[in-house]
């Protein structure tokens, strides 16, 4: 694992000082940049004892190679990586626990994306395998504003034992699949439930597939066949939510 990873993005930085001040080693800000959002990054920073350097903003693109930092950025200790263990741990503090399963989820940006609308509908945890899965990068965190800090990433060594696990648990799997013959709104969504997205274009791997107890897909009325991975997460998770709620 690397000793250190460098973090870009106001959310994301602001996010990792909030929350878990201890990794952060030093900030860099952009240099003759004023206003409130980054003078509360180094407000924090300076609250903790974070050394705060003020840089041009070519020395921050090249730690960044050329993301957008927003005029940010700080290196850190990199976080513990989540596994089953803590997925136990979770599963026992929760009556009803709400899972998004994400199946072959690569892009940096849709995992970070998803993260963010995972954590808006209440979601307890985001479950990825290990092999085949975007990982917790800074491209991650900044998409995610804040999410990537505040929602546990679990990654899991077989995606196949821990649907059979969790149902083993009293967890209802629901699946997402195009050729599902009822829809998203037909289902019971209700009680301990984990969503399985598969990957855009792919799908759900077929272990995957048939470790779900029910498949649903979204009604599509248009011309195009599917929705982006995180536009299509957040549309089920909301029915979920609306669902749990009633």
């Amino acid at each position: 694992m690397a000793q250190q990873e460098w973090l870009y993005g106001l959310h994301a930085v602001a996010s990792v000082l909030e929350k878990e001040p201890e990794r952060v080693i030093e900030v860099m800000v952009l240099k003759g940049r004023d206003d409130d959002r980054l003078s509360h990054v180094i407000n924090l920073a300076r609250r903790f004892g974070i050394s705060v350097q003020f840089c041009h903003r070519k020395v921050l693109d090249e730690k960044v190679q050329g993301e957008q930092h927003q005029g940010v950025v700080a290196k850190a200790k990199p976080a513990r990586m989540l596994d089953e263990a803590d997925l136990d741990k979770l599963l026992a503090a929760n009556a009803e626990p709400f899972l998004l399963v994400l199946d072959g989820v690569t892009d940096p940006h849709n995992l970070g994306a998803c993260l963010r609308t995972a954590d808006a509908a209440g979601v307890h945890a985001v479950v990825v395998p290990k092999d085949n899965s975007a990982g917790l990068t800074s491209t991650v965190r900044k998409v995610a504003c804040g999410a990537a800090e505040v929602i546990p990433l679990i990654q899991v060594t077989n995606l196949a034992r821990t649907l059979k696990h969790l149902q083993q648990q009293g967890l209802w799997i629901t699946g997402t699949a195009g050729e599902a013959e009822l829809t998203l709104y037909q289902c019971k969504l209700t009680g301990p439930t984990a969503l399985v997205m598969g990957a855009e274009g792919k799908g759900m791997r077929r272990l995957t597939r048939e470790h779900c107890d029910q498949l649903v897909k979204l009604p599509m009325a248009g011309s195009v066949s599917s929705l982006n991975v995180s536009v299509a997460t957040g549309i089920c998770l909301y029915e979920i939510v609306r669902q749990r709620q009633a």
